[in-house]
């Protein structure tokens, strides 16, 4: 495990107290979903506590994968230069044969390639250690005044009319008016509530994922080793940007007993694989074993508790999704939780987050699966950005007759620079914000920030109220009494700044 890693998790345990809590809302799992939705919460004030099984942060790079759409989350929450200077972009893979260079491969579709312009700031994926990005969420929660309770298993949870009650193995029991499930593919909390997931094993053939130290290779490049008979068993070693390491992955052979994941076995692994002699192989610093399976929670709450993340989706991690998905899950239902237990919104404000997100979860799953099995390419659709909620409750398009290219309710708020203003600038923060594009006069909503702006062809002319997760709530043509009513009914006008 990293070593800074390790120093934090044991400042972050000391700072906890072992009383009996009573907070807001319990996030049970401190994974990128768990921590980004503290972090969510900490900004709109309030209470979160997070407790964790482990003694210490996920030490391993598993998820490493954070696609342009995530970046755009990370840059609301404030910690998108940390994740920047923590990663690098994703390497050119090249093709080995017979311990010879045979050619490049694209790990992303060409043809699908984005371009940043101002509407789209960040149009490639970033390469991040899964650890080191959960390393910079615990960093942001803590300055936000929050932390992490690690050692916390939890081992019952009930749940009545006005709150939750969680029972761990050790310490006290936490009481909080909302829970959230954040504790990975095998929840504890999911399986409590028995919510049932369905699914599909996509790959039968065992996996390896491990970080490890190897000499005489290239940092430049992600080293692809196709088997010799091309009847599968692949291995790749990808460096790890930021760090020493390079994660390895492997198909390997059909087994019933357990995985040997020592450092003679990976050895052995690579030195079969590759033209790199065993000696190569220096440190194994982490590693997994897995098979590729995608399955999905049938429900992703049970009255006062909420999935997110792998607690609610399992992908194999062909498609770079897993991650990103579960934190958008933590993004579309964070300023939810809030606004509700803030008293700004009713609670019929969060049964949006299953509406809205499901689908997502879905359809994100299709994907990962098909590029898994050589369907489909990593390119436009895995970035993310074109995904959105046209069909939500919460999306209210008032103008008709729109060009289905054109910008809708529901769909994500484009970025730009107008009137020496930028727009994920005026966007940043928990608040709304009620954009007048193009037109006179300009709107006025009390609860929401306001800001008006030349015409600008991303969005067309007309009035636009942005929800605090970038998303499109409400479209028109001109302020009116539907824009009113809208605000009234998900609280904007309650809500301050």
């Amino acid at each position: 495990m990293n070593t800074d890693a390790a120093n934090t998790d044991t400042a972050n345990t000391d700072a906890v107290s072992t009383d009996a809590v009573n907070a807001d809302v319990l996030i049970v799992g401190a994974g990128p979903a768990g921590l980004a939705l503290a972090v969510d919460l900490a900004r709109h004030g309030v209470r979160a506590t997070v407790v964790e099984r482990s003694a210490g942060l996920f030490p391993g790079s598993r998820g490493k994968g954070v696609q342009p759409r995530t970046l755009e989350v990370f840059d609301d929450l404030g910690v998108y230069d940390a994740v920047r200077a923590a990663g690098g972009p994703y390497p050119v893979g090249m093709i080995w044969q017979d311990g010879k260079r045979v050619g490049e491969h694209a790990i992303l579709d060409p043809e699908e390639t984005g371009r940043a312009d101002e509407a789209t700031p960040y149009a490639e994926p970033w390469m991040v250690p899964q650890w080191r990005t959960q390393e910079i969420l615990l960093d942001r929660l803590a300055e936000l005044g929050g932390a992490v309770a690690f050692g916390r298993e939890l081992v019952g949870i009930t749940q009545d009319a006005d709150g939750v009650t969680a029972e761990f193995a050790a310490g006290p029991p936490v009481r909080a008016r909302y829970a959230v499930a954040a504790d990975g593919g095998r929840s504890t909390v999911r399986r409590a509530l028995g919510i049932g997931m369905t699914g599909e094993t996509v790959d039968p053939t065992p996996m390896l994922v491990a970080d490890v130290r190897i000499t005489g290779l290239d940092r430049d490049n992600w080293h692809v080793f196709p088997s010799a008979d091309g009847a599968g068993g692949f291995l790749a070693i990808c460096p790890l940007a930021g760090t020493e390491d390079f994660q390895v992955t492997a198909a390997l052979p059909p087994s019933d007993g357990p995985v040997d994941l020592s450092l003679p076995a990976l050895r052995t692994l690579i030195a079969a694989r590759t033209h790199l002699p065993a000696e190569a192989v220096k440190e194994v610093r982490w590693a997994s074993d897995f098979r590729p399976r995608a399955a999905m929670a049938d429900r992703f709450r049970e009255g006062r508790i909420f999935l997110v993340g792998d607690a609610a989706h399992v992908h194999s991690p062909a498609g770079g999704q897993g991650l990103n998905t579960s934190v958008q899950d933590a993004y579309n239902l964070g300023w939810k939780l809030a606004a509700v237990v803030r008293g700004t919104a009713p609670e019929a404000l969060l049964a949006t987050y299953e509406e809205e997100r499901l689908p997502v979860a879905a359809e994100m799953l299709g994907l990962s699966t098909r590029i898994h099995r050589g369907e489909a390419r990593r390119g436009a659709a895995t970035r993310q950005l074109g995904l959105g909620y046209r069909d939500s409750s919460l999306a209210a398009e008032t103008r008709p007759a729109l060009p289905a290219d054109a910008l809708h309710a529901g769909d994500r708020a484009p970025d730009g620079v107008r009137g020496g203003t930028r727009l994920f600038d005026a966007f940043r923060g928990p608040h709304w914000t009620l954009l007048t594009v193009g037109t006179t006069p300009e709107a006025d909503l009390p609860g929401a920030r306001t800001l008006r702006i030349p015409a600008y062809g991303a969005y067309g002319d007309g009035v636009f109220l942005i929800r605090p997760d970038g998303y499109v709530g409400w479209a028109g043509a001109a302020a009116s009494a539907d824009l009113t009513a809208y605000a009234a009914r998900v609280g904007v006008s309650l809500q301050g700044e």
